[in-house]
């Protein structure tokens, strides 16, 4: 048999770059949509809000004067400088500096739980003044706000196991996809908050 019919039967086992895209580019394109996702359900959330402000703004009027302004302005600032601190995490590790990633991480995790702290004393004064989930805005105002709350519980234990992965090492300034990927997903709760702080506490 002839060398080029042999090479007829072989496997073509050579990269094609332009073929696929590298796994971190795939990895990185299923969080956007993964956001993308989340978009469109914070969108109808928020749509639904404005429904019912426009449909009983009487009863708006009355909801909001038990809505502790100042309170929730200073937890909108810590969640928004903790963004700050997840922006330094990044710059840290592209660096090469684990101790500047871990210590960053630990700072946002602190400030995240800071903020739900705020969102728990405000719901629990809500509670004292008989607005609850089943008053026509307790309903759509802790759907939204707790659904906000979860999403910010799950990036804080996001948070420690990049900062656990960070104190193995893992991270280098070759290798940084997990911390870069966490900071999306942060940066956008901590947007998805800055509308709602808009709408429900300014508009």
């Amino acid at each position: 048999m002839t060398e080029s019919a042999e090479n007829l039967k072989r496997p073509d086992t050579t990269p094609h770059p332009g073929r696929m895209l590298p796994q971190t580019a795939n990895t990185k394109l299923a969080m956007w949509f993964f956001l993308g996702g989340e978009v469109i359900l914070f969108a109808a959330l928020i749509l639904t809000f404005l429904m019912f402000r426009i449909q009983y703004a009487s009863d708006y009027a009355i909801f909001r004067q038990f809505l502790n302004l100042p309170l929730v302005a200073i937890n909108t600032l810590i969640l928004v400088t903790s963004s700050f601190f997840v922006v330094r995490a990044l710059q840290a590790i592209k660096q090469n500096n684990q101790r500047g990633l871990v210590r960053n991480l630990l700072v946002v995790f602190a400030l995240g739980a800071i903020f739900m702290g705020g969102q728990a004393y405000e719901w629990s004064t809500l509670f004292n003044n008989d607005i609850l989930p089943i008053t026509t805005f307790g309903a759509p105002f802790f759907v939204i706000t707790g659904i906000h709350g979860s999403h910010v519980l799950i990036g804080m234990a996001w948070a420690c196991f990049v900062t656990m992965y960070g104190l193995r090492d893992t991270y280098s300034n070759q290798e940084f996809s997990g911390v870069e990927f966490f900071g999306l997903y942060w940066h956008f709760v901590d947007i998805v908050w800055i509308v709602l702080f808009s709408v429900i506490y300014l508009l």
